[in-house]
């Protein structure tokens, strides 16, 4: 069959396997061409098939020589259904690390559940060395249940204590819309930090370390987004926020429990703002990153995730330029954050419409970036190539 793309609003219902294996290939070939550094050699990654967790995986196995885990909750082919974009991912990224001779196992599950902590750790003692020395949280999830009660908790991207509209974009139609969002309810703000905060990143590295399966100076991460004043009220104000903040005080407690017993390290990274599938269904998002993405191309400042989490990585986790703030949080986010950068983010954002939306901003730059996450619109692909269907399905993660 030939797979077109399919797009509902600013969800994709579709992704092509072929494509997503040349978007991938991308990223393999950037890090191949950046200088090799000192990394992590034994990694396990939660939320690894697609955006910054993925972008890790190609980062330390392509950048270091680093075998990888990775964990996801990803789809395959059935008689009704196509895969997702992160299955394919899984798949090809194996094959290109195996070819390396590197080890890349894929676990596919609920991240947050007991039964998937335990399978990883016995893997890690049987057949990945007995140890890890790096862990990167990158889970992306609008639920959680929570393992030792059997309560399912859903998120929300919702303001606090006000209700706050905002500009935004069909992706499907390129129609602008006014969007307005009603403040979240206390149950809903604790939810959220229950799927968004720290518990689950804390519990993996409490499993981890009873296990015994960390090495001396081991180091993990969690990744957040801070963003500026125009996102504020969905991000640092806002539910998300709220779970980041829990997300942050867990890191100062991982900390002090990891440097005590192995020297080891927990940090929290402030990231860009990037095109991913979650952030183009964020109120405003997409509006503000590709005025944004304009902006930062104007100036040579425009990061894709490979490109951000391989400086982040190089120069800044395991390296000597490390730009931190007050929070002891790592701020490679602070090129989005500049004065200049979002002064004219600011100003190009109040005079955006319908009519000069594909000239003041680079949102034809957004939806592509959306469309590659996905397989699609990536050169030298022939989309109407008619596709095997059973033979993919034998392809496994």
């Amino acid at each position: 069959m030939i797979i077109e793309a399919k797009l509902k609003g600013n969800v994709s219902r579709a992704a092509h396997p072929i494509g997503c294996k040349a978007a991938l290939q991308k990223q393999i070939d950037y890090i191949k061409g950046q200088p090799r550094f000192d990394g992590p050699k034994k990694v396990l990654i939660l939320g690894a098939s697609s955006s910054y967790g993925l972008a890790s995986r190609v980062v330390t196995a392509f950048g270091t020589g680093a075998d990888t885990i990775g964990v996801s909750f990803e789809k395959g082919i059935t008689d009704d259904r196509l895969a997702t974009a992160g299955w394919w991912n899984n798949i090809f990224f194996k094959e290109e690390a195996e070819k390396e001779g590197l080890i890349a196992k894929n676990f596919i599950g609920d991240a947050f559940s007991n039964e998937m902590k335990e399978a990883v750790i016995e893997y890690v003692k049987n057949e990945f060395g007995g140890k890890i020395d790096l862990l990167v949280y990158s889970l992306a999830s609008g639920m959680r249940k929570d393992p030792d009660t059997g309560i399912t908790y859903r998120s929300v991207i919702k303001p606090i204590g006000e209700t706050v509209s905002g500009t935004n974009i069909n992706l499907e139609t390129g129609e602008l819309y006014e969007q307005v969002i009603e403040p979240a309810t206390e149950e809903e703000i604790e939810n959220t930090v229950k799927v968004m905060g720290g518990e689950d990143w804390e519990c993996w590295i409490h499993a981890l370390n009873e296990a015994g399966v960390l090495t001396e100076g081991f180091k993990t991460t969690l990744y957040s987004y801070i963003g500026p004043e125009v996102t504020q009220a969905f991000y640092g104000a806002g539910t998300l926020g709220r779970a980041k903040r829990h997300a942050e005080d867990t890191a100062n407690t991982l900390n002090e429990i990891l440097y005590e017993r192995i020297g080891g390290e927990a940090v929290i990274c402030v990231s860009k703002a990037v095109t991913t599938k979650a952030s183009a269904v964020i109120p405003t998002f997409p509006i503000y990153a590709s005025t944004l993405y304009k902006v930062m191309l104007e100036k040579g400042l425009h990061e894709t995730p490979i490109m951000h989490k391989y400086r982040f990585f190089t120069d800044m986790f395991y390296g000597n330029a490390r730009e931190l703030d007050g929070e002891r949080r790592i701020r490679p986010d602070y090129w989005e954050l500049r004065d200049d950068v979002q002064q004219e983010v600011t100003a190009i954002m109040a005079e955006v419409n319908q009519d000069n939306i594909h000239n003041l901003t680079a949102i034809d730059l957004f939806k592509k970036e959306f469309m590659e996450l996905n397989g699609f619109e990536i050169e030298g692909v022939d989309y109407d190539e008619e596709l095997d269907i059973d033979a993919l399905k034998k392809l496994q993660p």
